[in-house]
């Protein structure tokens, strides 16, 4: 799961947004400040273009180890067209047929309840944080619809007023690291949204109705980190 809020990524200008939600996959590449190298993989694939080339990477080496066959394979687009259209229709996507023997339509919806019951108890605990009073926080969490891979999950906190992505605190992202717990992980949701065929998931909460034992005890919670020793 990746985090996007300006602390956390290099390229914080992507943040940017005059609507809600705010769409990344597909638009913009994030660059997160701190990933492992499985990640930084993960992102990679991601790009469609370094997709294809590696896809094509065979037919390079064949040229390379038997050059006698450069110019008849240099002359098979076709070929090359068919691997491409093999390896993103029939590995990395699903057939309606194979979506619904993934996970069945109520099971998909017990996925989804659970994360939209975590994503209110974390939005409360957010908005609590920030002291907002007026408006909507709107959970957005948006995964790649490559099947077959491991799932790449990016979990956004947005505002209607104005429309804007919440600057996130590393208390703030510790609450938000608590949605794939437990009984509910990024897989889960990946095959539910698989299931769907809706990648995109927001929770909204609005701030006003955050109680105001919820205001105090993020004040006291606040206060503790800033005491703890660094």
């Amino acid at each position: 799961m990746m985090i996007l809020t300006l602390d956390t990524l290099r390229n914080p200008a992507i943040l940017e947004t005059r609507s809600l939600p705010r769409r990344f996959l597909g638009r913009v590449m994030p660059l997160p400040r701190r990933a492992g190298w499985r990640n930084v993989v993960r992102l990679i694939f991601e790009i469609q273009i370094l997709r294809y080339l590696s896809v094509l990477l065979p037919f390079v080496i064949a040229m390379l180890v038997w050059p006698n066959l450069a110019f008849p394979l240099a002359q098979a687009p076709l070929a090359m067209i068919v691997v491409i259209a093999f390896v993103e229709v029939k590995l990395l996507s699903l057939s309606d047929t194979a979506r619904e023997r993934l996970m069945s339509e109520d099971d998909a919806e017990r996925v989804l309840d659970t994360l939209r019951l975590r994503a209110r108890q974390v939005l409360s605990r957010i908005a609590a944080r920030h002291d907002l009073a007026e408006g909507e926080l709107h959970l957005v969490v948006e995964q790649s619809e490559m099947a077959r891979v491991p799932p790449l999950t990016l979990v956004s906190v947005q505002a209607d007023t104005p429309a804007r992505l919440l600057r996130l605190d590393a208390g703030d992202r510790a609450e938000l690291a608590q949605l794939f717990e437990g009984d509910l992980s990024e897989r889960d949701l990946h095959h539910a949204n698989l299931r769907m065929n809706d990648f995109l998931r927001m929770v909204a909460l609005e701030t006003r109705g955050v109680s105001a034992h919820q205001r105090l005890a993020a004040r006291l919670q606040q206060r503790r980190e800033k005491e703890a020793p660094a």
